[in-house]
């Protein structure tokens, strides 16, 4: 890798840390105010969970188009490369609504793609809504924890070190998260091998409803994204990003919050 490439790969990476600074701070806030929101529609005494839903929510989720919210890149089968991720925003805007798109290299259940080996997750941490990073082996280590050990693809979140295996349909396989990751559920256009995201399988998004098996909840508190073509462009706010700067919520490179892991497939 020249000089220039590795630059450009710094500059990339640091305003995706920025991006998931803004994302814990967004998602601590949805944590607290959108239990109240959540609150409006909670289910009835005899009344199905979805059925209340239903009466008060958007019940489609749309189809979107999945490009990077930092560098506009479309997800697409034949393009993006192993141990690569995008972020991108789903089923609502803004920075509360975090997702990663991963190949993995390894087929995975649910995944996509000529070697099944691509799937999508909510980076909203199930335990109390931070945002999870991914970690492969053979990739970089956590800068808040080095001394974890990464034998399989995970999310690993940074602050109190839940651990989900994306290989297994992001299943909890360390630390205190109750329930795995949501899952986005994505579609290939054949002719162009272009990825779609098109719903959320359970449980719903934390902060809304949370661990409820309603994925309907997920489209309440916020506007559906709209951005479906080719032609959209990529768009992330930036004030909140530079407000996170200092979040005490995202650990620094010398935090040390999450426990000591070892992960084994």
């Amino acid at each position: 890798m020249d000089d220039g490439t590795k630059n450009e790969k710094v500059k990339v990476d640091e305003k995706r840390r920025n991006f998931l600074k803004a994302a814990v701070v967004a998602s601590a806030a949805l944590a607290v105010g959108g239990i109240a929101a959540v609150a409006q529609v909670a289910p009835e005494t005899g009344t199905s969970e979805c059925t209340t839903a239903t009466a008060t929510v958007v019940t489609t989720f749309p189809k979107v188009l999945i490009k990077d919210v930092i560098t506009g890149q479309v997800a697409n089968v034949n393009t993006l490369k192993t141990n690569q991720y995008l972020s991108f925003y789903y089923p609502l805007q803004g920075i509360t609504e975090p997702n990663f798109i991963m190949k993995l290299g390894v087929q995975a259940e649910n995944g996509i793609g000529p070697d099944g080996d691509i799937v999508a997750f909510s980076d909203v941490c199930q335990h109390l809504g931070c945002n999870p990073a991914f970690f492969y082996p053979g990739g970089p280590e956590p800068s808040w924890n080095t001394s974890f050990d990464i034998t399989q693809p995970v999310m690993y979140c940074p602050c109190h070190g839940s651990v989900y295996a994306v290989t297994e349909n992001a299943k909890v396989i360390g630390g205190p998260a109750p329930r795995p990751l949501p899952r986005v559920i994505l579609e290939v256009d054949s002719s162009t091998g272009d990825i779609y995201a098109t719903g959320m399988g359970p449980p719903s998004i934390y902060g809304h409803n949370t661990g409820s098996e309603c994925v309907l909840y997920d489209l309440q508190g916020g506007t559906p994204v709209t951005c479906c073509s080719a032609t959209c462009s990529a768009s992330s706010p930036s004030s909140p990003r530079d407000a996170a700067e200092s979040s005490p919520l995202f650990p620094s490179s010398s935090a040390s919050s999450a426990p000591s892991s070892s992960v084994s497939s």
